[in-house]
């Protein structure tokens, strides 16, 4: 009882001293990465949403045009366009345009796929073990009008 009471009068254990401290060093680094980690997450989840969307413009843009030529030429505008806007920057970004639609019979109901990739750089934030890119791909498909008249 007497030591207890000597311990609680000369205060905290000398051996007990810069444990916070060090406590402090080894935690640092993994809430950093953790940190990191939920902004690659959030990074990687809004350009997902973003190329989503891209796509499904691109593919609405590509149904409207009359041969595949037209439809590749207006998926890519309109990827540009959408990309831009959103503020997204893909290097490099592309739009594939699967217009076999186009050559089906008039009357006939026919769809255009457009996918849209995009390599989003993800090297500034600096997590040890990931690549410098992230490539976000997405496909939408819209119907070509069935009574329009097709070269």
């Amino acid at each position: 009882m007497a030591a207890m009471r000597r311990r609680l009068r000369e205060g905290p254990d000398s051996r007990d001293a810069g444990s916070v401290t060090l406590e402090l060093a080894v935690l640092t680094p993994a809430l950093l990465l953790l940190l990191g980690l939920l902004v690659l997450a959030g990074r990687v989840q809004v350009a997902r949403s973003a190329v989503e969307h891209t796509a499904a413009v691109a593919a609405r843009d590509a149904s409207l045009a009359r041969t595949l030529e037209g439809a590749k030429a207006a998926a890519d505008d309109a990827m540009a366009r959408e990309l831009e806007a959103q503020d997204l920057d893909c290097a490099p970004a592309t739009a594939t345009v699967d217009g076999t639609g186009f050559a089906a019979p008039l009357g006939q109901a026919a769809v255009v796929r457009v996918t849209v990739t995009c390599e989003l750089s993800i090297a500034d934030l600096a997590i040890p073990g990931l690549p410098g890119q992230k490539t976000v791909t997405a496909s939408f498909v819209s119907p070509l009008d069935a009574h329009r008249a097709r070269p």
